[in-house]
């Protein structure tokens, strides 16, 4: 059987049930909705430097079998797996680092699927080798694939891309049924900071969890609001646009959870959830009052409260934070896969992660001695 690896100019050429089929529906931002979302708001593009440019394995009939999320870069910003070290080095020795190609979901350290395939995972050799044959036949110095879900992981290893390690904290659900199952799992001192936070975040205002048509345009106005104050301070200028959280909200809000607080009638602070089919994901978070603890409650005890009644199995809270580690959010490794053209340079890379690995690991080693769970039978009612 022939096939055929395309190159489209963005995921909006390519019809939606044919991207969704290839995609599946796990993961909320590999969707056609998300990514054509971006693209249409011109969040990605010449602005951010983002270049869509997916490439698309066609079957002998011509019809899409599996796909990348590709995009041409000619930066390193927004990927939350940082290579400029790789890039000063590579300039240094006379090479141009950029252009270079990059298969993730823009802006968003969030775990996924990479290599879309559906049914077909016979067909991952073939996305991988496209990729490669990309990187050489437009002079890219690069390929790189950030953010890999576990299952995929393997199969970037076959075709002897390069492995990295990072480290995210992640709330797992261990079956858990209310809030006070997962504090009864704690130490009894990080339990009783744990209610004094939220009680003390939760001091004179109302927080709404809003999903679907009940997220209203004065909701994500007034997120957008907080999303500005939060991405000028963190990031100096925002990535996404306003137009992409309407595109966002129309197509695709029954996979998102908004969390609101409001004092005195008046929106006042909020987290932008995605919701998966076996894990939350916390993307934004912004807020126009310096009230203690409610980044916490919002973007961290919501969640997990939000996890446990919609049954997820785990809450993924984005990049960085070990503060998270004392909220019952677990050191977890995280997986990118590059691919680098020159062989010299291919080796120096390689010989870097095998050093940084080591220091991965021990990083999550001597993390997980710090995990706020209790040691013992369970605590008393009430305690």
């Amino acid at each position: 059987m022939s096939r055929t690896a395309r190159i489209y100019s963005g995921v909006s050429d390519i019809h939606a049930a044919d991207w969704d089929r290839m995609a599946g529906d796990d993961n909320p931002f590999v969707s056609h909705a998300f990514l054509s979302s971006l693209e249409q708001s011109k969040s990605v593009g010449k602005r951010s430097g983002w270049i869509p440019m997916p490439i698309v394995i066609e079957d002998d009939r011509g019809a899409p079998a599996a796909a990348l999320p590709a995009y041409l870069k000619a930066h390193s910003q927004g990927e939350y797996v940082f290579d400029h070290n790789w890039a000063d080095a590579w300039q240094r020795a006379g090479g141009n680092y950029y252009p270079k190609l990059q298969i993730s979901v823009p802006f968003t350290p969030a775990s996924g699927p990479r290599l879309l395939f559906g049914q077909r995972p016979d067909l991952a050799p073939a996305l991988l080798a496209a990729a490669e044959q990309v990187a050489h036949e437009h002079g890219l110095s690069s390929a790189h694939a950030t953010f890999i879900a576990a299952d995929q992981v393997p199969m970037f290893e076959a075709a002897d891309w390069l492995l990295r390690a990072d480290i995210q904290f992640h709330w797992e659900n261990r079956g858990y049924r209310t809030f006070d199952d997962f504090l009864g799992a704690l130490s009894s001192a990080r339990r009783k900071n744990l209610r004094k936070e939220r009680a003390a975040a939760q001091d004179g205002i109302e927080i709404r969890a809003l999903t679907g048509d009940a997220i209203l345009p004065e909701h994500w106005a007034a997120f957008w609001e907080f999303y500005q104050d939060t991405g000028a301070r963190k990031w100096g200028r925002p990535y996404l646009t306003r137009a992409a959280f309407d595109l966002i909200g129309a197509s695709m809000g029954d996979k998102v959870l908004l969390v609101m607080a409001f004092a005195q009638g008046q929106p006042i602070a909020g987290a932008l959830n995605f919701i998966g089919r076996d894990t939350l994901y916390g993307r934004y978070w912004g807020s126009v009052v310096d009230k203690p603890f409610l980044h916490f409650e919002l973007c961290y005890y919501q969640a997990i409260d939000a996890a446990i009644a919609l049954g997820l199995s785990r809450v993924e809270a984005g990049a960085q934070g070990q503060h998270k580690l004392a909220r019952g959010y677990e050191p977890v490794q995280t997986i990118s896969a590059h691919y680098i053209v020159d062989p010299s340079f291919r080796r120096a890379v390689g010989d870097f992660l095998v050093r940084e690995r080591a220091g991965v690991d021990d990083d999550q080693a001597l993390l997980g001695e710090h995990m706020p769970f209790r040691k013992g039978p369970p605590p008393p009612e009430g305690d």
